[in-house]
């Protein structure tokens, strides 16, 4: 990974932190992105100092706004000429209904809206390298999930498993259908289950003071962030999927997802609508 550029989205803790850490001792130039500041100066110092890497930045960035994720593209194209792998790992659970600054359900606009308009922003750096990876960290909860385009933003009825299994099933979906587009560039997407249950923090990260204690005996059960890295690592870094794509991956190897997850059409009016609710109708 010598010379290879890595984003990482939600790189300040949990699995995003780890997978950073991996690349960054393998070689990789990485730029972390996340929310705040304070904690993606720590996260970088922390793997320049487990790394030994004095290479690569921190970008502040709320991805579930599309004006900072323009900004944040806008800024990685400025500063670098190529990118060679952007892993969309950044992803939140809402236990309540709470909408983002454009007026959107936050687990729709962080989890889905957010990967999909950087990558399709910073398609002219990953075709620019020539060979590309794109890497979409979705969940195994993605078998039990429907997309309700009635209520895609669960206006009339909202429930956290539905809104975030949905959001997982998306990811699947739109990795595919960006493999499909992306055939012959030299960019690959694949999609990834990270394991059933890992230690991120993510149950009490945006909840009710209730939900803390929950994470901390969930904790005690649950993977580490180092395992739950592992597949991010290997499809970041592994010449044996260097030509692969369109494959949603546990551990090493590519597995089926869920039968829903091949409905061609169903994937393509997905990407229209995110395409309208991003406002990237025209060709990027």
């Amino acid at each position: 990974m010598t010379d290879k550029v890595c984003l990482v989205t939600g790189a300040t803790s949990g699995i995003g932190l780890a997978t950073a850490l991996g690349l960054a001792r393998f070689g990789a130039t990485l730029i972390l992105v996340g929310r705040n500041r304070e904690r993606g100066a720590a996260a970088l110092a922390r793997i320049r100092e487990m790394a030994g890497s004095r290479s690569g930045e921190f970008i502040a960035a709320d991805l579930s706004t599309r004006a900072e994720v323009r900004r944040l593209a806008q800024e990685v194209q400025v500063r670098y000429s190529h990118l060679d792998v952007l892993i969309n790992n950044a992803g939140g659970i809402f236990h309540r209904r709470e909408e983002s600054a454009d007026g959107i359900e936050m687990t729709w606009a962080l989890n889905v809206l957010g990967p999909f308009l950087l990558t399709r922003r910073l398609l002219p750096l990953l075709e620019a390298g020539g060979s590309a990876r794109v890497i979409n960290v979705s969940s195994v909860v993605h078998r039990a999930a429907h997309i309700h385009f009635e209520d895609l933003e669960g206006k009339k009825r909202y429930n956290l498993a539905r809104a975030y299994s949905q959001s997982k099933l998306a990811n699947v979906l739109l990795t595919y259908e960006l493999a499909r587009r992306m055939d012959g560039t030299g960019v690959t997407a694949n999609a990834l289950d990270p394991g059933f249950f890992v230690a991120s923090g993510i149950i009490s990260a945006n909840g009710h003071r209730f939900w803390r204690p929950v994470q901390t005996v969930a904790n005690l059960m649950a993977a580490t962030p180092e395992m739950g890295a592992r597949t991010s690592i290997y499809l970041a870094s592994s010449p044996n999927v260097a030509q692969m794509t369109g494959h949603f991956f546990k551990g090493s190897r590519p597995v089926p997802s869920s039968r829903r997850s091949y409905n061609l059409a169903l994937a393509q009016h997905l990407w229209q609508v995110c395409l309208e609710m991003t406002g990237e109708c025209a060709p990027a």
